[in-house]
């Protein structure tokens, strides 16, 4: 994984992060850790938005 230098910083960690979640979340086989996981992931990529840019989806690049 790359740095915060490389990465963009803070608010790029917390986009990473909620989408690692959001891929743990898919599979999960338990809907409520699912659900728990989505949940997380959601606070986190609201979080990044707070705290600074804009993500890939509103780049309009593929955030994979």
């Amino acid at each position: 994984m790359s740095s915060a230098s490389e990465s963009g910083g803070p608010a790029q960690q917390m986009r990473a992060k909620a989408q690692e979640l959001k891929n743990a979340a898919e599979r999960a086989t338990d809907p409520e850790e699912r659900k728990r996981l989505m949940e997380k992931a959601d606070r986190l990529t609201e979080e990044s938005k707070r705290t600074g840019g804009k993500g890939p989806d509103e780049m309009g690049m593929n955030p994979l």
